[in-house]
Formats: C-alpha cells, structure tokens, sequence
C-alpha cells in the first residue's frame, strides 16, 4: 500500500494537488466574499429603499396634518363663522337660517379638503352651533381636550380616537373672536377619516403611527408594540420573524412613523446569486485543474536538469547556470538562481569591505576621542600662558573658549538633557567670545529664579538664539546693544524662556516669512536668517512633542528690536 501512494508521491502530482487545493480555498472565500458583498448590497439598498418609504410617508402625513390645519384655520377665521359665533357671545341669539346658512359655508370648505368627515362648532358655552343638534361638546370629548385647545389659543389639539366613531379621528382648535381683542368665540371639533392616514405599501410590512406621547394612531400590526416603541432601530425578533425597524419622526407634528419589513423580503433573489456562485466555482475548478495538469507535466520535466546543475555548484564562489530552457516557468527559475548566485557572492563582497570599513570606524572613533582632549590641553596651555604673561582678558577669554568646546562636544548622558543653569553659563561663555568682537558696544543679562536652575532642558536650546540676536541685532544696529535672557513661570508646571534684543528689528511680512520656514522646514532666505531659529522650533518639537504649550514666538516691530520666546513644561523629559 505505501509503495502504490509512493508511486504517485511525484513531483508533478504534489504540484497539481496543491494548485488544485489553493484555488478550491481561493474560489470558496471569493464564492463567500462575493455572496457576503451581494447580500449587504441588497439588505442596504432595500433599507435605504425602505428608509426613503418612511420619509415619504411622513412627509405625506406632515402634508396630511398641515391640510388639515389649514381648512380648519379657513373655518374659525372664516367672516360668517366670525359673524355668527360673535353674536353668540354678546348674548345675541341667531335664528334657524343663520346656523343653515354657517352649515352651508363650512361643507363648501370641507369639500375642498380630503380625508376630513366632519367640521362641528361649539359655542363658548359648550353648546352645539352646527350640526343642527342641541348636543354639548362635553358629550363629545373630555374636559381635558377643551382645556388644551384654551391653553393652545386657536393651535390645533389632536385628541385621537373618535369615541362615538372608532373610523374616524378627532382634533379640536379655539375660536378666537377677531372684533373681540381674541377672546375665546367657541370651538371647531374635527373629525378625521382613519383611512386617511394608512401608508403601508406591503402585505408582509406592518406599519405603526405614534403620536408625540408615543400612542398609536394607525396601525396594521395587532400585536404588542411596546418592544417595537422601545427597540432603538435595527433588527427586531418578532413571533414571525426578524424585521427591520425604521424610524422617521416628524418635526412639524412630532409624530413618529415605524416601518417594519421582514429580513426575507429584503434578501429576496439570493439562492439564486448562491446557486450562480456555486456554478461557476464548480466550472472554474474543472477548468483550473485541466490547465493544472499540463502546467505540472510541462514544469516537471525539465526540472530535473536544473536540480543537476545546482547540485555541482562548487565550494567557494557559485557559479552560473548557462542553460537556457524552452519552457518559460524554468526559464524563471534558472533566471532567479543566477540571480541568487549573483546577489550571494556581492553579500560576500559587501560582508568583507563592512568589515574594512568597521575597523576604520572604530579607528575614527579612537582619533574623535583624542582630538577633543587634545583641543582642551592645547587652550589650557594657552591660558597658563596668557597668566604667566599677565594677560588677563585675553586669559579670560581663552578659558570661557575652553569651556564652550567643552560643553559643545562632550557627551552628555540623559538623552543630551542639561540642566538650564548650565545652558546659562554656556551662553555666558559664548557672550564672553563675542564681546571680544563687538567691544563695549555689545552687553547682556540673564533673569533666572533660584528655583528654575535645576530645570533639565535640550542641550544647546538657547544659545542658538542668543546667537542669532547678536548677529541680526548687534551686528546690524549702530550703537549700544542689549540682549536679554529671561526665564519666568507662566503656570505651576510651565515656564517661558525669552531673548530679546534692541535690534533694528523686522517687518510683519519678515515675520510671516520666518514663521512659515519653521512650519515647513525650509531656510528663511538665501543669506541663513532663521535657520537658526528653524532648528530650534524642530529640536522643540523632537524633545518635547505634544507636552510643548507653545512653538517659538515671534514679536518684533522695526527700530523696537526682536523678542523670540517658547514655552515648556519643568518636567520635559
């Protein structure tokens, strides 16, 4: 038996089996994806389909309401409705003939007007003014309803069922007496068709009206609408199903439309797409595996050739394959061995000069040692020199050298973090030298509380910008110049750092035109100014990221000098 399975254990096989089973596993998630993509595809457009049925039910129920408004507001301000329900009021009576003829004025304006049954005017008194009957509005509705359309002063009250008529729906407006400053003239009851307001367009789609109070106006659904009132949208498990819940909810009338439509309905047309999938699965595999068969014959039968020449590759250095097949897939092949031979012996090469070039780094590294000892000897030799010859400035000046190269080149620990009162001293150092060039045209001071001094912040985060003050401020103003480094607290946890100086100053364009350097990076001008500037904004935002409160800032006016500041947290790092 393992003879007959090692039999077929052949290279040509194993490669048809595997195309075989990559593309089954590649057709059934393609099969699935599809029939997954089809399926919400369908299920959204019909939701949207179903979402716009809603709006437009509601906007015809808005329309409906709004109608219904209108006639109604045509009736009590109607002139022989006026008339009429004035006399009443001032104690006057009207005759048979006038409540026949009011009867008449207000039918012609019904008749204009769909879905309404009836229009009834009540007097003040309660009492019936048309129909011609002796019936009181209190037979009709509760009290409640006339105290709602008195607090609505003439706004339509909706009251819902017809008590006396379950076909019908009532509302009730007050009759505001124009020639009587408005006061209250009677009432108009109105009586409302049910099947004016049924929107459903599907015999598997129920749909549910509420009022603002969330009651039940019209309906098609006869079971308990409590969980549908409270599921907030979505799916729904009802006794015959899953349903789809819309909701649209009126702003003129508050009222809200519920649309209920099964899942099945929505998904309709599915075993038909799942059926076409499986089809063209099934063909497409019959298909790959024909093309899968002659492939794997074609690919079998020059490899052997090529496993050969790999095997009498020799030690040291590979060599190249030379031969050339007709077959395109060993051709690639061949082609991706040379290749690898190819990239084998440059990774030697490459492997052999990193290592020349690493000794000479770590050379590099020696002599980057010794140079910077070598610098500070040399300037203290020099300063012993200058004291022995009683030079004292000039010895000054040396040592205030020695210890800016010092503080520039030697590595610091904590990520290049010092202390500010370090930064301070070395922007003294550095004020030290530059005196030498400006003389007593150039002075200085620093404002730094006690308490800020152990603040860690950036190496070199300062200086830069004093730096930057002197050569465009002292160095283009004639005259005495003054630069001044401030630190102040601006909230518990947060201080400013300043250098000002009483340079010529700049122009708001100038301004703009550094403030955009630093924003994208790029130099201020052709002549350097604001690279500076740029570089200490970038070093901010490298150190700092999102604790920074603030970018450089940039205040400056022509003839006033130049003020640039930043604000940061004390506990930075």
């Amino acid at each position: 038996m393992l003879k007959q399975l090692k039999k077929w254990n052949t290279l040509r096989n194993q490669i048809l089996f595997i195309f075989l089973f990559v593309m089954i596993i590649v057709l059934l998630i393609v099969g699935l994806l599809t029939l997954r993509q089809v399926s919400t595809l369908l299920k959204n457009n019909a939701e949207k389909q179903i979402h716009q049925v809603a709006i437009e039910a509601n906007g015809r129920i808005d329309s409906l309401y709004e109608q219904i408004n209108m006639s109604s507001k045509l009736v009590i301000t109607d002139e022989r409705v006026q008339e009429i329900l004035t006399k009443i009021y001032d104690g006057k009576e009207i005759s048979f003939h006038d409540r026949q003829q009011l009867m008449g004025q207000v039918n012609r304006i019904m008749g204009n007007t769909d879905g309404i049954f009836s229009f009834q005017i009540f007097s003040k008194e309660q009492q019936r003014v048309i129909p011609l009957d002796e019936d009181l509005l209190k037979n009709r509705i509760d009290k409640k309803w006339v105290e709602k359309a008195n607090d609505a002063k003439g706004g339509l009250v909706w009251i819902g069922d017809d008590p006396q008529d379950k076909n019908n729906f009532l509302a009730i407006r007050r009759v505001s007496l124009i020639e009587r400053k408005y006061k209250n003239g009677g009432y108009l009851l109105i009586s409302i068709n049910r099947d004016h307001f049924q929107f459903a367009k599907s015999n598997n789609q129920y749909s549910i009206l509420l009022d603002e109070n969330e009651k039940p106006i019209v309906q098609n659904y006869n079971g308990d609408i409590l969980e549908i009132i409270s599921n907030p949208g979505g799916t729904i498990h009802l006794n015959e199903g899953d349903y789809i819940v819309n909701k649209e909810t009126s702003n003129l009338t508050g009222w809200t439309v519920l649309i209920l439509t099964p899942v099945s309905e929505l998904t309709e047309g599915l075993a038909g797409i799942r059926t076409g999938i499986i089809l063209s699965g099934v063909v497409g595999a019959i298909i790959f595996m024909i093309f899968s068969l002659f492939l794997s014959t074609v690919i079998t039968r020059p490899i052997v050739r090529l496993t050969k020449t790999m095997q009498y590759a020799g030690q040291g250095t590979l060599t190249l394959n030379p031969e050339v097949s007709s077959v395109n897939e060993i051709n690639e092949l061949n082609s991706t061995y040379n290749q690898l031979v190819k990239e084998t012996n440059h990774l030697i090469r490459m492997v052999y000069q990193k290592e020349i070039l690493r000794s000479r780094s770590e050379l590099k590294a020696l002599q980057a040692q010794i140079n910077p000892h070598f610098l500070f000897n040399t300037l203290d030799s020099l300063h012993w020199s200058l004291e022995e010859k009683n030079e004292d400035e000039l010895s000054e000046v040396v040592i205030a050298m020695s210890d800016l190269f010092r503080y520039t080149i030697t590595k610091e620990t904590d990520d290049d973090w010092v202390f500010l009162k370090d930064e301070i001293k070395h922007i003294g150092d550095y004020m030290e030298i530059m005196k030498m060039r400006f003389g007593d045209r150039l002075d200085w001071q620093v404002s730094v509380p006690q308490e800020f001094e152990k603040v860690r912040i950036p190496k070199l985060i300062i200086q830069p910008l004093v730096e930057n003050a002197i050569l465009h401020g002292a160095g283009n103003k004639v005259g005495d110049s003054l630069v001044t480094v401030t630190v102040e607290p601006v909230k518990t946890d947060v201080i400013r750092i300043a250098v000002e100086d009483n340079g010529p100053g700049m122009k708001l364009e100038r301004i703009h035109q550094i403030q955009e350097s630093m924003n994208n990076g790029a130099v201020a001008s052709s002549r350097g100014k604001g690279i500076a500037i740029s570089n200490v904004n970038k070093r901010l935002k490298l150190y700092y990221n999102e604790k920074l409160h603030s970018e450089l800032l940039i205040e400056s006016e022509p003839n006033k000098g130049t003020r640039i500041s930043f604000e940061i947290p004390i506990r930075g790092n």
